[in-house]
């Protein structure tokens, strides 16, 4: 049964409508029931709050602590599954973090738990924020970005002590946590240029990602996987590994931004080759030129030597 605290804190939480904190405190009672055992009641409790967070009026965003404004920030996400273009090893990978969460109560009862912290790691601009926003969008949860840089701060102490804040958070308030430029915060303590209050901060993400047992998704997301410290990876129950699309991923990542605005008859080998080099974001921001080009033209279709100019002027933004 739930803890007289918590039989208190929804009763206050109703009687306040304060709706955010009856959803925690309920998802909190659905916690403590799955520990005892009672996993059919914990995923009825999960289902009940899935629903009424789904009926409008009900779906609020966190409120964060002041001390953490403009460090985190809440969106709700709505990005399918279907509109990442990766390859099917990945995919499958990210659809098997859906299913193990949607089927967690399941795995408890053979004592077992749901991927729940993942790292990504690859060049910028191949779908790992657009992954976090996925998650986010097919376990219906909100999706917290957490701006790693701005947590890091001159004075000893305060960046750990935020970091502490951040993972009370994510224990109290059920959603995706971000983490973005996650090297920022995790780099290797080995390091000639790292200094003794980095290596505490370090240590303690370390042990705050290895205690947390809270039904949250714990998304960190990194360009530079060789900066981050080796303790780190043991700590993630699955590392995402990025690349640039292939001839196959941008062709289909093509078809999809233009959708509508594709020619029929449309010159693939040009464009595969000015392609060639570029990430996911750069293919699809130079098709939304496209597609703006022709609809403020007035045109059904986007023009194919426009479409390759553009992809050649993001390709010419690459530092050789």
């Amino acid at each position: 049964m739930a803890t007289a605290e918590q039989i208190k804190t929804l009763i206050r939480s109703h009687l306040s409508d304060d709706t955010e904190r009856f959803f925690t405190t309920a998802l909190q009672v659905a916690a403590h029931e799955a520990q005892q055992g009672h996993g059919a009641l914990a995923h009825d409790i999960r289902e009940i709050v899935d629903k009424a967070k789904r009926t409008p009026g009900n779906n609020v965003l966190l409120k964060f602590p002041q001390e953490l404004a403009g460090m985190v920030f809440s969106e709700k996400a709505d990005v399918p599954l279907s509109a990442l273009v990766l390859q099917k090893p990945l995919r499958d990978r990210i659809q098997r973090i859906v299913h193990e969460h949607r089927q967690q109560d399941k795995l408890k009862g053979f004592g077992l738990s749901n991927r729940r912290k993942i790292l990504l790691v690859g060049p910028p601009g191949t779908g790992k924020t657009m992954t976090a926003r996925v998650l986010a969008s097919e376990l219906r949860m909100p999706l917290h970005t957490i701006q790693v840089d701005k947590l890091v701060t001159k004075f000893m102490g305060e960046t750990s002590a935020k970091l502490r804040q951040i993972f009370d958070l994510i224990r109290d308030d059920t959603g995706v946590y971000f983490f973005d430029e996650f090297d920022a915060i995790a780099g290797e303590r080995s390091m000639d240029n790292d200094v003794g209050e980095m290596r505490r901060v370090l240590n303690s993400l370390l042990q705050f990602i290895e205690h947390d047992s809270s039904d949250s998704l714990i998304v960190a997301a990194t360009n530079n996987p060789k900066l981050l410290d080796r303790a780190l990876f043991r700590r993630f129950d699955d590392v995402l590994k990025y690349a640039a699309p292939g001839s196959a991923d941008r062709r289909h990542l093509i078809e999809n931004v233009l959708g509508s605005f594709l020619p029929p008859a449309f010159a693939w080998p040009p464009v595969m080759r000015e392609s060639q080099t570029l990430s996911h974001a750069e293919i699809v921001q130079a098709g939304r030129d496209a597609i703006k080009e022709a609809i403020l033209q007035d045109l059904k279709e986007v023009e194919k030597s426009r479409f390759l100019q553009l992809l050649k002027e993001r390709r010419d933004t690459h530092v050789r």
